[in-house]
């Protein structure tokens, strides 16, 4: 009995101790030493472009990460990324969310791009309190659900619309060029359904009159007669929601049918996208894009990510490919904060930003730092013009007049042939 009553105490010792150890030691690694990102975007569908460049700028951020040491407060973990194709259907990127977290374990999601998708997913995100970063999906409800787990890098499509119509008053102004009638007309998910709500309030309140309001499918082939609603409605400034495919489609059919106007107002996505100049060519001349970001910002290390990037894709960045590099190194820069892999811990950390340098910031803000809801408080946004200076066609940044690049004087109104 004696025997047994020294192995019994022996045990609970060691019991003790190893209890002792496993507390005392960081818990931060994965078993294979790696935080697991699972990223749901459009890689195929109408969004696909767009999805690829999101995917290209993470993959950079990550190569640059992992080569500087990883994570270190997590013993030099690793980021892996996983991806998971939207298609830009809300009920795969929701059936993807529950696969990234159940199956393949991830500690974090980032996506999805579409509104439509990464409303209803990040709900499955908070169910499991798995973090979700979204950097670049605008629909103000995204931010407005209550959740605890969902972080927002871009701005809202309230402060782009705010923008767009703060943008005309001033090119208004600054040309004595008069604009009375306004059309809508955008993509009917709802990212193009939540700008057009904000646009009709805007344009009440600005006194304007809108003569056509106008949703149509982003996978539409041919888009003639939403453009002849346009020319029989005889906008002056036509704003525009467009994926790339239906961007580069309703751009060549409006010159196409010779549509008059004073200007065209497009809201990033698809105008952004490299693929629209090479398609639309000089069809696109003169045509205003809102975007959190373009190559010419006077931003410490912009030129240099810019080059890298293009120099690996054959391609600029892009706002929505600028903002998932950003949100790739300000995760990074959470989980050296949070020391640990427990995604209530990494929440914690990312609820605590206040990220103001090192590589990601190329942006034209100051700081990414979240509100109550997850909403970056500092995105910010700016007004290009898409012309030929004699070297081709390009993208120049003309608003805020501050921001403007130096010797350049916006068209408007834009000539008609």
């Amino acid at each position: 009995m004696k025997t047994a009553k020294k192995q019994s105490t022996r045990f609970v010792s060691l019991l003790m101790a190893g209890a002792l150890a496993f507390f005392m030691a960081p818990q931060v690694q994965a078993a294979d030493n790696v935080v697991r990102i699972g990223n749901i975007i459009p890689l195929s569908g109408p969004s696909a472009s767009v999805g690829q460049q999101g995917k290209n700028a993470r993959e950079m951020a990550v190569a640059e990460i992992n080569a500087a040491g990883g994570i270190k407060a997590l013993g030099g973990a690793k980021l892996k990324m996983f991806y998971a194709d939207s298609e830009s259907k809300p009920e795969k990127g929701v059936g993807e969310a529950e696969r990234l977290i159940n199956t393949e374990k991830v500690h974090v999601l980032t996506g999805c791009w579409n509104s439509a998708v990464t409303y209803p997913t990040t709900a499955v995100a908070e169910r499991y309190g798995i973090p979700f970063i979204v950097p670049v999906s605008v629909s103000d409800k995204i931010t407005e659900q209550g959740f605890k787990t969902v972080f927002r890098i871009a701005a809202k499509d309230s402060w782009w619309t705010r923008d767009q119509f703060a943008f005309l008053k001033d090119m208004e102004k600054e040309f004595n060029a008069p604009v009375k009638r306004l059309a809508f007309v955008y993509e009917n998910g709802d990212w193009g359904k939540g700008f057009a709500e904000q646009w009709k309030k805007l344009a009440e309140k600005g006194g304007y009159t809108v003569v056509l309001d106008e949703p149509y499918p982003s996978t539409a082939t041919d888009l003639s007669p939403v453009v002849q609603k346009i020319r029989r409605a005889r906008p002056d400034v036509l704003l525009l929601v467009s994926n790339a495919a239906d961007a580069i489609l309703l751009t060549n059919t409006l010159a196409e049918y010779k549509v008059k106007l004073k200007a065209i107002i497009a809201s990033g996505g698809g105008h952004a996208d490299p693929s629209f100049l090479k398609a639309a060519a000089q069809n696109a001349r003169y045509v205003f894009d809102i975007v959190e970001w373009e190559t010419d910002v006077n931003k410490v290390g912009a030129k240099e990510a810019n080059a890298k990037y293009k120099a690996t894709y054959g391609q600029n960045l892009t706002g929505e490919a600028v903002d998932a590099y950003l949100a790739t190194h300000m995760l990074a820069d959470a989980l050296e904060r949070a020391g640990s892999l427990d995604p209530a811990k990494i929440r914690d950390a990312l609820a605590a930003t206040n990220y103001r340098s090192g590589a990601g910031m190329i942006v034209g803000y100051d700081a990414v730092a979240f509100d109550g809801t997850g909403q970056n408080k500092n995105a910010s946004l700016v007004m290009v013009q898409i012309n030929d200076l004699g070297s081709g066609l390009e993208r120049i940044t003309v608003w805020p007049k501050n921001a403007r690049r130096a010797g350049y004087k916006p068209v408007f109104p834009m000539p008609n042939k």
